[in-house]
């Protein structure tokens, strides 16, 4: 697989900080050797924080990053001076990313919007200076409270792309021919089998200068939902679009059963992608005379909207994108 710079799997080590200990100084003058207590608290530990970014579209820039620790906080002292609190650990991402626990898989949280910010690891409190524990009977407490610990463990971060529209189809349909001719997305062409190694974005214009995003994603073969092929390491970025286009060449032996094997393997993978709004794109036409297109008219799904395209003629993709931009709205 070719080295590329689309990473959206890490798993990093976070640790929050430690919160500083109370302070159990004794404050003693010349004028008053027996002053008493004057500790001050200790300062929190500083936080893990996920932040999106808008401007990042990958975590490859975390993909080195092994460990992110966030500041103790330090003890407080004498004539009740609380300890600083530590620094934050701040973790940029693009929108669409979440964390999940390594060691049990569970989902903790995810950031879909710019400026989001998630703690994934709160700081431990300050302790208590001995200020806090002088009562009428005890006056002079020569103790103060310990700072929390801070909290650590192995996290996993997955980016899911976020999309309007994400091509669905099987390695040589069209669909990078597709999004390039759509938007200003170039991917990489040829024909031959997994040219798409990564996700593909583009941003489609639309009438009244309007516009809405589309996503290309690496083929998908029968199997993937069980981990053959690339398919299963990207099935995961489908989930986040709000409508899916299939594309099915009109070359296809039959187009009904390539359709719902597509539609099968999402369907293994997550059955609520089977929610989702759904077009059929008969790709390549220009391969086919039109007398051959009319008889493969009566072939195809009777329960998708379906539309023949070329890309590479530029037929029909006004109505591809008329369609789209219907079931978006």
């Amino acid at each position: 697989m070719e080295n590329d710079n689309f990473i959206d799997y890490v798993k990093i080590f976070f640790r929050s900080g430690n919160g500083g200990a109370g302070s159990a100084h004794l404050l003693r003058t010349a004028h008053d050797p027996k002053a008493g207590p004057d500790g001050g608290d200790g300062g929190r530990g500083g936080d893990v924080i996920l932040r999106g970014n808008r401007n990042l579209w990958t975590l490859l820039h975390l993909r080195y990053t092994k460990h992110v620790m966030a500041e103790d906080g330090t003890n407080g002292q004498g004539n009740q001076c609380f300890g600083k609190n530590g620094k934050t650990a701040y973790v940029e991402v693009p929108l669409g990313t979440i964390v999940k626990d390594a060691e049990t898989d569970e989902f903790i949280g995810e950031i879909l919007e710019d400026g989001q910010e998630f703690v994934v690891l709160p700081g431990g409190r300050g302790g208590q200076g001995n200020v806090h524990f002088k009562t009428a009977t005890r006056q002079t407490p020569r103790f103060a409270q310990s700072g929390e610990p801070g909290q650590e463990g192995w996290f996993i971060l997955e980016l899911k792309v976020l999309a309007d529209i994400g091509l669905v189809g099987f390695p040589n349909a069209g669909k990078s021919t597709l999004i390039s001719s759509l938007s200003n997305a170039r991917p990489k062409i040829a024909d031959y089998p997994f040219t798409t190694l990564k996700p593909n974005l583009g941003m489609v214009a639309y009438r009244d200068f309007q516009s809405f995003v589309i996503a290309d994603i690496p083929g998908i073969i029968e199997g993937a939902s069980e981990g053959k092929g690339i398919g299963l390491r990207f099935l995961r970025h489908i989930e986040r679009n709000a409508a899916l286009l299939f594309l099915v060449p009109c070359i296809s032996e039959n187009i009904k059963k390539e359709y719902q094997i597509l539609l099968n393997e999402l369907k293994a993978y997550n059955e609520e992608l089977m929610d989702k709004k759904r077009v059929l794109a008969i790709t390549k036409c220009d391969l086919m005379p039109e007398e051959e297109l009319k008889k493969l008219e009566k072939k195809v799904p009777k329960d998708i909207p379906v539309i023949f395209i070329s890309a590479h003629a530029q037929k029909n993709l006004t109505q591809l994108k008329d369609k789209l931009w219907e079931i978006l709205h």
